[in-house]
């Protein structure tokens, strides 16, 4: 069980960061390193993979050191090690997870296992420690778009989803059809503060005609047969002016926006819950944070925000979801495998 004063190494690298956090009591961050991995993959347009896996191995063990002489820290101090071990690239999740066997081997600690879904929603808790179930939460990156019903802090509902892209891939994958480079969510966020958001008519094709789901594929066409013509020819030049790539953008905001605040909103109605969570990479999003501010207290909710670096893929939230789960007894063994889809 989980005592006063643990400390926790988190270890995160389930994509395209390598992160790692010391985390005392739940609360007091000791430590802590992110290293991005943005400058690598931004010639490709998106992450490749083996070059993620190959960053991973340079940095994680280097930044583990480092965090232990910052805080003054030996492994005799350490508590339990948490790393993400579920959702994520295989290649990339097997590097950390492998690096936290071997420490909690040597170390003679206990090894837990944390969903990086998630701990995203962790990350909420610990910028707004008010937040207390029943609460809804909406977990929105690059990997995942999900709307979840928390009853309990033992059981997470998913009661909405996307269909195909996640919102954050979305993102990327306009901006690079309308030439704003990678990574694709603040260019796009930039590019919109110039843009008319009503210039094109996408409000409500993030939202499917049946069910309570998410589809950003279709969007994507829309702004691909704006930006590139109907031929679709990515390698062509985009046919938008400056200002209609901004009014592209701003439009494009807009719409995945709303369909991810309606939804959230609508479980919150539906649930009665008076919270509502934010995590993930596209919660770093200004307009996002704003318009779910104004719509939750249009219903009587107030909404928990992480803070913009707790929002991108982080070691602090996987060491607080691993005391979490310290505190219920909730240990694993050196078996504990890599799941690329695991729940």
């Amino acid at each position: 069980m989980a005592e006063k004063d643990d400390i926790i190494l988190g270890l995160e690298s389930s994509c395209d960061e390598t992160a790692g956090a010391l985390l005392r009591s739940g609360r007091e961050v000791l430590a802590q390193f992110v290293a991005s991995q943005i400058d690598l993959h931004r010639q490709y347009g998106g992450v490749v993979p083996e070059v993620a896996c190959r960053a991973h191995m340079e940095c994680l063990l280097p930044g583990v050191k480092r965090i232990l002489d910052e805080a003054k820290i030996t492994p005799a101090d350490i508590s339990a090690i948490a790393v993400t071990n579920r959702p994520g690239l295989i290649g990339a999740l097997l590097i950390g997870v492998t690096a936290a066997k071997a420490l909690a081997l040597a170390w003679e600690v206990p090894l837990i296992g944390v969903n990086h879904v998630e701990a995203h929603i962790a990350a909420a808790r610990f910028a707004e420690p008010e937040l207390r179930p029943p609460y809804v939460a909406l977990v929105v990156s690059g990997g995942h778009t999900n709307v979840y019903y928390i009853p309990d802090d033992a059981t997470y509902e998913c009661r909405c989803q996307t269909r195909d892209d996640a919102a954050g891939e979305a993102f990327d994958k306009v901006a690079k059809i309308l030439g704003l480079g990678f990574p694709g969510g603040p260019r796009i966020e930039k590019a919109a503060k110039t843009g008319n958001p009503k210039a094109f008519h996408w409000k409500n094709s993030c939202l499917p005609k049946t069910g309570d789901d998410f589809s950003f594929s279709g969007i994507k066409t829309g702004v691909l047969y704006a930006a590139r013509g109907q031929e679709n020819q990515m390698r062509g030049p985009v046919l938008l002016d400056e200002k209609g790539v901004a009014d592209a953008a701003a439009s494009f905001q807009r719409a995945v926006v709303h369909a991810l605040v309606t939804r959230t909103l609508a479980v919150a109605q539906e649930t009665g819950a008076k919270w509502i969570a934010l995590g993930g990479g596209v919660a770093a999003n200004g307009y996002l944070r704003e318009e779910m501010a104004r719509a939750a207290k249009k219903i009587g909710a107030r909404v928990a925000i992480p803070p913009m670096n707790l929002c991108t893929d982080n070691a602090v939230m996987i060491a607080a979801r691993g005391q979490e789960l310290l505190a219920a007894g909730k240990i694993d063994h050196l078996g504990i495998e890599a799941l690329a889809r695991g729940k």
